[in-house]
């Protein structure tokens, strides 16, 4: 297409969290690669996430624009006390301040939410942030009112407040995005590894906010959908690894590996299941190192009494090894040592969490836990008043215990993303703070390959 204006601007409208064109003849659409024709409405249409580029498209292709579909302000967004940002913080700032656009890695306890706000303030514009949790959304807004005179609204846990500073669930973001997603021009994502799910890349792809920051621990995710992370977000801008922060930021650690041995039922048990298992997979060609492997397995399985007899050994040989007896006399001689200690245990399951719960009177925290007998634990556990909590996988990420120092990994999977998770919840710096994290692993089993798998990360370098 040639540079001259065309005498039509190019209307451009903003309709069910997508971009549509007003009376727009084919031929203007030429060059302009986000859109596609839409029989039904007789428009063209696209993603409400390319609303930048289809911008820098449309000035290149020397249009006139009648921008109909962002609804964002620009507001001034003084902060009322100063910030001293560490040094990192900066350098992640200036790094995604060259595009505006692109995703941080930042451990656990470096400032992610600081970093934010520094960003915020530089944006100036409405801004829409996603979290996972409700404690997480109370927290965003409770350290943004302490940075802001501008209100701070809340969608999720029951709140419907909108404001031009905004922090939402993303459960409560899928719902309203296709009706508000032109609402703002700054999308700020926590814990933007859940992204590229099928249910919640709907959040990224139906704003049409030009300026974006990703922010995780790490974006490594287990059906490798990073790529689609930075589509949706922008590219990786900045990380900061854990063993590079030790002791400036976060607090140093250990981590230590406890071995269990089976008991002589409990291996025999393990190994009936795993051979039943494993020789349905031979049977049937399938290979978990290849892509889908789970998917066809879970097909397979359901197709015939063996296999369903199969699916059920398959869950009983992770589970052995995970409810080992000897694991609980480890766990024993843990809280023994560790008395004067905050301490999280971390667990695969509910069930074995409240196992745990009820050999030990210790209190469980799982998902089926009332959002006020939540809080009410959480903040005994902050205040120091209760010293020990057991989880699944609850407190694995968003909530903020800045006085554990102990972990204990009763059971847990091969994923990167975990570790560094639960690593984290224990290394917010304090002065004199030494952290340690054990592993309770239980010998020659699936749970040994899996934390040998879990070890590649950078994370234990320095591990014990």
């Amino acid at each position: 297409m040639n540079n001259t204006l065309v005498e039509k601007p190019f209307r451009l409208s903003f309709a069910d969290g997508c971009l549509v064109t007003e009376d727009t003849p084919p031929k203007e659409t030429e060059g302009l690669s986000h859109f596609i024709y839409d029989e039904r409405t007789k428009q063209f249409r696209a993603k409400a996430s390319s609303y930048r580029e289809i911008i820098l498209e449309l000035k290149k292709a020397g249009h006139t624009l009648q921008d109909n579909a962002s609804n964002y302000k620009k507001i001034p967004l003084p902060l009322k006390k100063p910030i001293h940002a560490r040094a990192h913080q900066t350098s992640a700032l200036e790094a995604w301040l060259q595009t505006k656009k692109g995703v941080v890695v930042l451990p656990t306890g470096a400032g992610k939410t600081i970093l934010a706000i520094l960003a915020i303030s530089q944006i100036e514009r409405s801004t829409l942030i996603i979290v996972p949790t409700i404690d997480l959304l109370n927290q965003w807004c409770e350290v943004l009112s302490a940075f802001f005179t501008e209100p701070i609204g809340a969608l999720g846990g029951g709140e419907r407040q909108y404001a031009n500073i905004m922090v939402s669930t993303y459960d409560s973001a899928r719902l309203m995005i296709e009706a508000r997603g032109n609402s703002f021009g700054f999308l700020i994502v926590d814990e933007c590894h859940r992204l590229p799910s099928s249910q919640n890349r709907l959040i990224a792809e139906a704003c049409l906010a030009p300026f974006r920051l990703g922010l995780t621990a790490t974006v490594e995710r287990q059906d490798k959908a990073e790529e689609l992370l930075y589509e949706l977000m922008g590219e990786l801008v900045y990380e900061a690894k854990i063993t590079d922060m030790v002791e400036k930021v976060l607090a140093p650690y250990d981590v230590i590996r406890i071995d269990a041995v089976l008991s002589v039922e409990e291996k025999k048990e393990y190994q009936t299941c795993r051979n039943l298992y494993t020789q349905f997979l031979r049977q049937n060609r399938i290979n978990f190192n290849e892509q889908g492997a789970w998917h066809q397995f879970i097909i397979r399985a359901s197709q015939s009494p063996t296999g369903k007899e199969a699916f059920r050994a398959y869950h009983r040989q992770k589970k052995i090894p995970q409810w080992a007896e000897e694991k609980f006399h480890h766990l024993w001689n843990i809280l023994q040592a560790h008395t004067h200690d905050s301490l999280i245990i971390f667990t695969d399951d509910n069930q074995v969490a409240y196992r745990i719960a009820r050999t030990f009177f210790i209190a469980a925290i799982t998902h089926k836990t009332k959002a006020k007998e939540r809080s009410h634990l959480l903040t005994a556990f902050r205040n120091g008043s209760l010293k020990i909590l057991v989880t699944s996988r609850v407190l694995n990420e968003g909530v903020d215990v800045p006085e554990a120092r102990v972990g204990v990994v009763f059971s847990g999977t091969g994923a990167v993303r975990e570790h560094v998770q639960r690593l984290g919840r224990i290394l917010r710096n304090t002065p004199g703070k030494r952290a340690v994290l054990y592993e309770l692993v239980t010998a020659d089993t699936n749970e040994q390959f899996v934390n040998e798998r879990r070890r590649q990360h950078h994370a234990y370098q320095n591990a014990h």
